[in-house]
């Protein structure tokens, strides 16, 4: 499990959804296309893995992912990636649809007045068009349901796909807020090396309205920005990196703290994806009070 969000000023003002679908079209939060790693599926449907191993969300009902219990994330030999985070077991949590973060966000921003806004991430969007689901056409219909349909609304749509990031706002027509990630080297058909090339930002910009790459293609080993940033700005991109977390420092940083300070300070980003909201959140405040 890892609830990240985008923090702004003013406290976490983006929460972040990863987002697949199950065998019956039902929009579930959850970061992999397969459940093992963080689930009992292999315990409660033992027979139900690929000829590969691996359980795909696609492949089952939403009533039977709903009988599943979610633990944080373990590696392959069974220990915990973050074990200073929780550490209880798995009988108390389930994986939930969009729809019930979506209706959640909403209320707690009624109740607390509050307005927070939502970051869903269409994932692997070429392997749900081979498995026979549209993801992103879902998706914008979901969001619609919940009042995001237009471009000031608070959400941005984010794929690490241009081919489909381009079908968002050419054949579907959407208007909301778009963000081409990148990650690193030829990942799910997509070159992100490219992505991040001056050429290719130039392509991003005549689509999106940002771009998220992972917060290390924004400095060298020392620390020192690299001219991402400024080139996307030109083009008036926003650059929101990811994901910034106290247990993966770099040689160039002893504290969470430290590194957000360094990203917002000095390397200029304008949204950072982050595990630890409350200390993105006070950085950001303490950087725009020291404006004021």
């Amino acid at each position: 499990m890892e609830a990240k969000v985008l923090a702004f000023a003013s406290g976490a003002d983006y929460l972040e959804q990863d987002v697949v679908a199950s065998r019956d079209g039902a929009l579930l939060v959850f970061h992999d296309p397969y459940l093992e790693a963080l689930t009992d599926v292999a315990v409660r449907f033992p027979n139900r893995a690929r000829s590969d191993g691996h359980f795909y969300v696609i492949d089952f009902d939403l009533n039977e992912i709903r009988t599943l219990g979610v633990e944080p994330r373990r590696d392959s030999n069974g220990a915990r990636i973050f074990p200073q985070r929780y550490s209880g077991g798995r009988q108390h949590f389930r994986i939930h649809t969009l729809e019930q973060e979506l209706e959640m966000v909403g209320e707690l921003n009624r109740q607390l007045s509050r307005n927070v806004g939502v970051y869903p991430e269409i994932k692997l969007p070429r392997w749900h068009h081979q498995n026979g689901c549209d993801l992103a056409q879902t998706m914008l219909a979901c969001l619609a349901n919940f009042g995001y349909r237009q471009r000031d609304d608070l959400v941005f749509v984010q794929c690490f796909d241009p081919t489909e990031l381009a079908r968002l706002r050419g054949e579907l027509d959407t208007d909301l807020k778009l963000i081409q990630l990148i990650g690193t080297g030829h990942e799910d058909g997509v070159d992100h090396e490219r992505l991040a090339s001056p050429a290719g930002l130039r392509e991003a910009a005549g689509v999106v309205d940002g771009v998220g790459p992972s917060w290390q293609r924004l400095v060298d080993a020392h620390g020192r920005p690299l001219a991402f940033t400024e080139q996307a700005h030109r083009l008036d991109l926003a650059v929101h990196p990811y994901t910034f977390r106290t247990e993966q420092l770099p040689a160039f940083s002893d504290s969470l703290d430290a590194l957000l300070h360094h990203f917002m300070a000095r390397v200029g980003v304008d949204g950072v994806f982050c595990d630890f909201p409350d200390k993105a959140a006070r950085v950001r405040d303490a950087l725009s009070q020291r404006e004021e």
